[in-house]
């Protein structure tokens, strides 16, 4: 999320020093520079000046006990207004140029975004979903059963005697979840039994398997919903 509201672009006046007539410019605001803490002000002269300008009696720029001074006025698109033709296509220009410049600056930050999602998308994906699973089960069955439990536990027990200790996200996909439904079948019951996991039993382990799956994709982890796309 972004510090302050993305840049706008906006046309400005600057009266000359010693003549009756004004610089157009363009105002960027807020922009974000490398090295700077700050958000800037950046200001750019496009080399046209205008004399006629209409200025807006109901909005006051700057008021003095001598004298008073007004914005100029804008049109419904918020063009400033002119008296003459010629000022009135260099004001267009100069909207023209801010148009251009806006669009650069929401382009810019649209860009930024996707970066900094693909970003975190790419870091996410690195992470152990043996962890994350180990966490979801302690979170949501806090205070099951104790066979509920017990299921979860022996679970993460066969997922690492599949995977090891270590399973990144992104190397979850459908083959790996048909491949870790085939080892269940074959699994060790575990604990002092002997003998091989049931066919039930296998089930209820693979649909726990896909409920982490379920919640790894509500939290951002997973990109596809995996758990409806693999069969039990």
């Amino acid at each position: 999320m972004k510090q302050l509201n993305r840049t706008k672009v906006t046309v400005r006046i600057r009266k000359a020093v010693f003549r009756n007539e004004w610089y157009l410019g363009i105002e960027s605001y807020p922009v974000f520079v490398p090295g700077k803490s700050k958000p800037q002000r950046i200001v750019e002269a496009l080399n046209r000046t205008v004399t006629s300008i209409v200025w807006d009696k109901k909005r006051t720029a700057r008021s003095t006990e001598t004298s008073k001074t007004y914005k100029p006025k804008r049109d419904e698109n918020g063009v400033i207004v002119c008296k003459t033709e010629k000022d009135q296509q260099a004001c267009l220009y100069a909207d023209g140029v801010r148009k251009l410049r806006q669009r650069e600056y929401d382009n810019a930050d649209l860009y930024s975004d996707t970066e900094t999602a693909q970003a975190e998308q790419k870091e996410k994906l690195q992470q152990n979903f043996i962890e994350y699973f180990d966490a979801v089960a302690k979170k949501r069955h806090a205070n099951s059963s104790e066979s509920i439990r017990t299921n979860w536990k022996r679970t993460l027990e066969l997922m690492k005697l599949f995977a090891g200790e270590y399973l990144p996200f992104s190397k979850i996909d459908n083959r790996l979840a048909e491949d870790f439904r085939m080892f269940m079948l074959s699994a060790p019951c575990g604990g002092n039994r002997s003998g091989t996991v049931s066919r039930n039993t296998a089930a209820t382990y693979f649909s726990i398997f896909k409920a982490g799956l379920k919640q790894a994709f509500v939290d951002g982890y997973l990109t596809v919903d995996l758990s409806a796309k693999i069969k039990v």
